[in-house]
């Protein structure tokens, strides 16, 4: 792939291509064809982790720990209540990359529906995982250095995670958005805000240092 058009593919695939895909999904084909939007969602995923290739080998290596990632993601959704998801996703970003944490929370959401069930709110999730992989990956070096910096990002990953599913709730009622509806909307989640935000928190607190030193020393070691 060449180097230009990668550039420019690690900021169209999540902030054009990806968002006008959810929207497309929400306002054109009206919550319709959702399998299909999912797994061109998908699609646009593993096409921002090839962006991230520089070397063949690198790259598959970082395939197989990613998948890894992936499937303790995957699992975690079966804790009741309290989640890993976004936890784990934030530190497959910090240590493997933007390209990486994006991947990671797209698929997770994905794979995980098909027991949890798939619907046009898959597209929200893969989006919204995705997104908060991204930015963690876009500030790895500060979040590695501080854990304060790291569990705040935790808190307001479980915040934006809960604000951007909101809309999904907002246009899956009245299929438009509305500003006093999408107030509503957050008022009324706003405990599983809290929720998301606590177990964001907690599973930073837990897991950040020792997934963090074994994701290190794997990348040291494979050049990553």
């Amino acid at each position: 792939m060449h180097k230009s058009l990668q550039s420019l593919l690690k900021w169209l695939i999540p902030f054009v291509l990806m968002p006008s895909l959810v929207v497309l999904s929400s306002f054109v084909f009206r919550q319709k064809f959702h399998l299909f939007i999912s797994f061109a969602a998908a699609a646009l995923a593993v096409l921002l982790f090839l962006t991230g290739f520089e070397r063949k080998n690198v790259g598959t290596r970082r395939l197989v720990i990613v998948s890894v990632m992936t499937a303790l993601c995957i699992a975690g959704r079966f804790i009741p209540f309290f989640k890993p998801v976004t936890a784990i996703t934030v530190i497959a970003a910090v240590y493997l990359g933007r390209e990486s944490g994006f991947l990671v929370g797209a698929m997770a959401a994905l794979l995980s529906n098909f027991y949890f069930g798939q619907g046009p709110w898959t597209a929200f999730q893969m989006l919204s995982w995705g997104l908060i992989g991204w930015f963690a990956g876009a500030l790895a070096q500060p979040l590695q250095k501080s854990r304060a910096f790291l569990l705040l990002y935790g808190v307001l990953s479980g915040i934006f995670y809960s604000l951007l599913m909101d809309v999904w709730t907002v246009l899956s009622l009245n299929g438009s958005f509305t500003f006093p509806h999408y107030l509503a909307a957050v008022a009324t989640s706003m405990p599983h805000m809290v929720l998301y935000a606590a177990a964001n928190f907690l599973f930073l607190w837990f897991l950040a240092k020792p997934f963090g030193d074994k994701l290190g020393r794997i990348r040291i070691k494979y050049g990553l």
